[in-house]
């Protein structure tokens, strides 16, 4: 997949020369108590393409969605904000226009000039948008000349701005952090540098099961964290206390565990509390002795020796998923080894790849995000890459 997508870079001068871009971007950032922006990632994620497309001559359009609006306009999700910040970070004339489709935002893209950009209001305002409805998709391909896909984050969603819109605006190609994004993770899967070691973290085991069973016939070794871990202790036998456990996955824990020998690699020992509240009273035990009236918040500080050791030696790493409660310490050690290990490894000359989400999130609060090879933009999309899924966004678009 990553190297059959055309990209922006397939395109020849006449294609972009003068023409509209169609650029569907991820700017779905958080804005803090005053409406501004408060992490612009996502935005700087996109200006390599904004850029190369302006350079190129093209009058830049730019789509995106923004939180979870009922398919109608709400202030509070207009991207107005999200325009003000580009201006402060993009050196070239960027307008804003309230509207999305119709006569006016077609008016407004035919009256762009060359090397300028216009952000239209958020795609999740049209009732069409989430239904990847083919009149909207029609409206939306009349706003540009070729349609260039850079929403990674939203790639596994078929709606009409991310996949329903490339059948009419042609050509349809990736972005360049869509095309990063699919190097990494598809070069992690097709032709990892070995030892090749998976970690997986998080509270579920059922919304990471597709991720497992994808990455066990890949990796040399994968790594479980997080209260998922706590599901394959109880299969084991062992007592888990109040740790939160599936104990209708019991079952495909134990086939796991069968099939699976020594590739996976579960915790020795706990970071345990009475709540998750109760930091202060902590304390660690082995995997097989958490008590009753007690829970499990992380790993333990032998296993992220274990992991530690494990990932500083690998030579391609990819993580999804917080070994524990890292927002809350003394619960965010054993997510903050693996961070640390992960930035080791990136120096010794390995790949390391953080899948988004809360592995992001946590590798941002540790400062360590330029220590990694990449991070990626979209937890969901990668998760479903990674589990082998076809992304509608990625597979709408023209291939080589």
């Amino acid at each position: 997949m990553s190297t059959a997508t055309k990209t922006i870079r397939d395109l020849t001068p006449a294609e972009l020369q003068g023409k509209r871009a169609l650029v569907r971007v991820d700017f779905n950032v958080p804005l803090d108590d005053a409406g501004r922006v408060s992490d612009d990632t996502r935005i700087t994620a996109a200006l390599p393409t904004i850029t190369q497309l302006l350079d190129a001559g093209a009058r830049v359009i730019l789509l995106a969605h923004f939180g979870r609006p009922k398919g109608a306009p709400e202030a509070k999700y207009s991207l107005a904000p999200v325009a003000a910040r580009l201006r402060e970070l993009l050196p070239r004339p960027v307008h804003f226009l309230g509207e999305t489709v119709g006569a006016a935002a077609v008016a407004a893209t035919k009256a762009l000039a060359a090397g300028e950009v216009l952000l239209l209001e958020n795609t999740r305002f049209l009732p069409g948008e989430e239904k990847n409805d083919d009149a909207l998709s029609r409206q939306l391909a009349e706003l540009g000349d070729v349609y260039v896909n850079d929403a990674f984050g939203a790639a596994h969603r078929a709606h009409a701005s991310t996949a329903g819109v490339a059948r009419y605006c042609r050509p349809a190609v990736a972005g360049l952090l869509m095309e990063k994004e699919l190097a990494y993770l598809g070069g992690a899967l097709a032709n990892p540098a070995r030892p090749f070691v998976a970690i997986l973290g998080g509270s579920k085991i059922s919304g990471k099961i597709d991720v497992v069973e994808a990455l066990l016939p890949k990796v040399d070794k994968l790594l479980i964290g997080g209260a998922m871990a706590c599901t394959f202790f109880k299969a084991m036998g062992f007592e888990t206390g109040n740790s939160l456990v599936e104990p209708d996955r019991l079952d495909m824990a134990r086939d796991l565990l069968s099939r699976a020998g020594d590739k996976l690699v579960l915790p020795v020992d706990a970071t345990i509390a009475p709540a998750m509240d109760a930091g202060a009273a902590a304390s660690h035990v082995s995997r097989q002795a958490i008590p009753a009236g007690q829970a499990m918040f992380d790993i333990g500080p032998a296993s992220a020796d274990t992991y530690r050791a494990l990932v500083t030696g690998a030579r391609t790493v990819l993580w999804n998923g917080p070994m524990g409660v890292f927002e809350k310490p003394p619960f965010d050690a054993g997510t903050r080894a693996v961070a640390l290990a992960m930035a080791a490894a990136t120096a010794n000359g390995a790949t390391t790849i953080i899948g988004g989400g809360d592995s992001a999130a946590a590798v941002a609060e540790a400062g360590l995000e330029s220590q990694m090879s990449h991070v990626s933009t979209g937890g969901g999309a990668s998760l479903e890459f990674l589990e082998g899924k076809d992304l509608p966004g990625v597979s709408a678009l023209d291939s080589r």
